[in-house]
């Protein structure tokens, strides 16, 4: 990124240059009068014409000054273009992680269904041998068809994620897309980390930079309109032609008298409330930015101690909870409705630890966006 901000400003006109030179020409008497030749646009055939070439000098200082607002400006295009690639790195990532929810969200429902299955067989079993009613392996058959209708609704949602996923990469919507394997490791940063963290994003988020290329051009045009007090001086040579000779040559000084007080205070004070404008705004966007990276981190906390509990915790619990419901059915101690909550408990506990894991990713990239670089 920076050196695409340095390219940028190499392409800026050199401190050095001056503005083009200006040449205009002159047909005098285009009618021949007092000739017997009629009217001609040639030169050398017109009583008379000028040449004039004319080289505008700016007062000391302007040129350094146009080609700092310049440089601040290629600067600040070179940050936005960053600020765009970073923005489409975010939402990459962002849509990679809702893709890695909804395959496993699908996953999980297809294993759940082999789970209901084969506790329909169990409770058929128990109903053949007259331990059960029928209503068992029924509630069993419903369960399996609700679940059947969710499965299509997740596999609709990662359809969606993978044509999001391939426009993002500039591919057809419906190109071929592997299945996610896995998530990125979170790094160690916490809410203690804000001001730290801040600190980056103030040294190499493009949208700061951007507007501190901004207030740097601002400062330079405001410089430059204190030096418009001081007039541009131009200089020229006037050679005339008479047929197809030189005969005389002229030379000329023009000089610009700033008389119009007005208009140039004017712009003076509208070059000022520039420069104010665009710190205000650069100071608007830091605290913003600021704001958003403790909001994040916040949520990533969150995310990350989700995930911890769910892992060590609930996910156990949920599993052995369950494998002693299917033990205690098949033994008659334990009715189906608990078997029933305690399936559903562990499909909860593994779907809570996919969306945390998710939503632990999509606030990195949050974080990554705002600081303009990967933690």
């Amino acid at each position: 990124m920076r050196a695409e901000a340095q390219a940028a400003t190499q392409r800026v006109q050199p401190a050095g240059a001056l503005p083009d030179p200006v040449l205009r020409v002159e047909l005098m008497n285009v009618n021949n009068y007092g000739s017997d030749a009629g009217f001609n646009l040639l030169p050398s055939r017109v009583g008379e014409t000028k040449y004039t070439l004319m080289q505008t000098l700016p007062a000391w200082g302007k040129r350094d000054l146009r080609r700092d607002v310049a440089s601040a400006e290629a600067q600040q295009a070179a940050a936005r273009t960053s600020a765009a690639w970073t923005e489409l790195a975010m939402r990459i990532k962002t849509s990679y992680a809702r893709y890695y929810l909804a395959a496993g969200t699908e996953r999980i429902t297809l294993e759940i269904l082999d789970l209901l299955a084969r506790i329909e067989q169990i409770a058929q079993a128990r109903y053949a041998g007259g331990l059960v009613t029928q209503q068992d392996a029924i509630r069993a058959q419903l369960e399996q068809t609700s679940m059947r209708a969710e499965l299509i609704m997740f596999e609709a949602e990662k359809r969606q994620q993978r044509a999001r996923l391939n426009a993002l990469l500039a591919r057809n919507a419906t190109a071929p897309l592997a299945e996610p394997r896995g998530l990125r490791p979170l790094p160690l940063v916490g809410g203690v980390q804000v001001q730290e963290l801040a600190q980056r994003a103030r040294l190499s988020n493009p949208q700061l930079l951007a507007e501190d290329a901004r207030i740097r051009g601002a400062e330079r045009n405001r410089e430059l309109t204190l030096r418009n007090r001081y007039p541009d001086v131009s200089v020229g040579i006037s050679p005339s032609q008479m047929g197809s000779r030189i005969t005389t040559w002229g030379v000329m000084v023009e000089l610009n008298i700033p008389l119009q007080q007005t208009t140039r205070r004017s712009q003076e004070a509208e070059s000022e409330a520039m420069v104010a404008a665009a710190r205000a705004r650069s100071e608007a966007l830091a605290n913003q930015l600021v704001g958003d990276l403790g909001e994040n981190l916040a949520a990533l906390d969150a995310a990350r101690n989700t995930v911890n509990l769910v892992t060590s915790q609930t996910l156990p619990q949920s599993e052995v909870s369950l494998r002693s419901g299917i033990a205690a059915y098949e033994n008659g101690k334990l009715d189906f409705t608990a078997l029933l909550e305690a399936q559903r408990q562990i499909r909860k506990a593994r779907q809570d630890l996919l969306k945390a894991q998710a939503e632990a990713q999509m606030r990195l990239a949050e974080i990554e966006r705002t600081i303009g670089e990967d933690l």
